[in-house]
């Protein structure tokens, strides 16, 4: 009774294995690409891929890159004092207009008044030994005459001559030093004057013609601070004109030239552009970074942009105008090589192309140059070369 009821456990779970694999084999045969029918029969086609195609256009693509910078004023100094002292007082301070030779600044200078005062009592007392010695040289040049005189008629002796005359060199001598102590005097007394202005202190730069007050950017003391010579008080800075300056790499460098324009985005001020030019362009790149210093100079007359901030940058660094342009989804890339599939009788065919300059999603093809036609922008995943597609049209 045993041995009769167990075949009919074997053979349920045959009979299952034997449905799912005829039913797998349907589903494979059903699936497989189409092949020619055995004994001669008619081929089978595949079907016709949907696809959605776009012309092969021809205008003007621009090679536009964006690059990031800060700016800087044109020029910049740090206004100091050229002695030591207290600050006394500040007539300047942060954002405040400064023309050329303004006094910012005063030193307590009771202390450079007081050498001045005595520089001008030591050239009086040198101009008094002066006339001092003025006087006795007449006095000598008189007794001098007197004694030649008698000399002459061989009242006096030549010793006596010979002393005379000693003494009237010797009072031209002493005039000589009389006259160079004025002198030492008088420089004494410029340079106490020189020290003495020095305790105002003034914004000045060189004269270029440009008579635009400049800025105070910064102020580093406070009335009353103790200064060191040539201690910073001051930064002053020119924003008439802005420097954007950027970096760029070795693959951009050799595009870039002196005098190209640049149209310049501030992100604190995004509904405004700004036009500029390439002024300088670094002649070495850095070992670190492998990157070249590229500067824009930025007219900005109303002074709405300061230095600091963040910059994009935007420039033109080739264009060509009658370029053969592709939509730059089309591009599909099969064995490394890029390339298109190009319609021709709903036929899809491969065609290897060389892309150049990419602008709004349209990209340039620079071989094949006699493309035409049309060229699968969607679906073009799933063709291979010679497929067949069918043509799905946008309303």
């Amino acid at each position: 009774m045993t041995m009769s009821r167990r075949p009919r456990r074997i053979a349920l779970p045959l009979v299952f294995v034997i449905l799912f694999c005829g039913l797998g084999w349907m589903t494979y045969r059903a699936l497989q690409p189409s092949h020619q029918a055995q004994d001669g029969g008619r081929p089978t086609s595949r079907p016709a891929v949907a696809v959605y195609v776009a012309p092969v256009e021809s205008g003007l693509v621009r090679d536009i890159r964006t690059f990031s910078g800060t700016l800087t004023p044109r020029a910049q100094f740090d206004v100091a004092p050229k002695i030591s002292g207290r600050v006394e007082r500040l007539f300047v301070d942060v954002g405040d207009p400064v023309q050329r030779g303004q006094l910012v600044a005063q030193l307590d200078d009771e202390e450079f008044v007081q050498q001045v005062e005595q520089a001008r009592a030591e050239l009086a007392v040198a101009r008094a030994n002066l006339e001092e010695a003025g006087s006795e040289l007449d006095i000598a040049e008189k007794e001098l005459v007197r004694i030649e005189s008698l000399r002459g008629q061989m009242v006096t002796s030549q010793a006596e001559l010979d002393l005379t005359r000693s003494r009237y060199l010797a009072q031209q001598a002493r005039l000589r030093v009389a006259e160079a102590q004025v002198e030492q005097r008088l420089a004494a007394l410029r340079a106490a004057e020189v020290r003495l202005s020095y305790a105002r202190v003034v914004a000045v730069w060189p004269d270029n013609g440009d008579n635009q007050p400049r800025i105070v950017g910064e102020r580093f003391v406070d009335e009353g601070a103790m200064l060191s010579a040539n201690a910073p008080m001051l930064s002053v800075l020119d924003i008439t004109k802005l420097r954007a300056i950027f970096h760029v790499t070795e693959r951009d460098y050799a595009r870039i030239r002196i005098g190209q324009e640049a149209l310049v985005t501030v992100d604190a001020l995004r509904d405004t552009r700004f036009e500029g030019y390439v002024a300088r362009v670094a002649p070495i790149f850095r070992e670190a970074s492998r990157q070249a210093r590229i500067e824009l100079e930025l007219p900005n007359p109303e002074g709405v942009m300061k230095p600091g901030m963040f910059i994009r940058a935007r420039l033109e660094l080739a264009r060509s105008e009658d370029a053969v342009l592709v939509p730059s989804e089309s591009l599909v890339r099969r064995d490394g090589q890029l390339g298109i599939f190009l319609i021709q009788e709903d036929t899809a065919h491969l065609v290897p192309v060389q892309v150049g300059i990419e602008e709004n999603g349209r990209s340039q093809i620079l071989s094949p140059e006699d493309l035409s036609g049309e060229v699968v922008v969607l679906g073009q995943h799933l063709l291979e070369n010679g497929s067949t597609v069918r043509i799905v049209r946008e309303n």
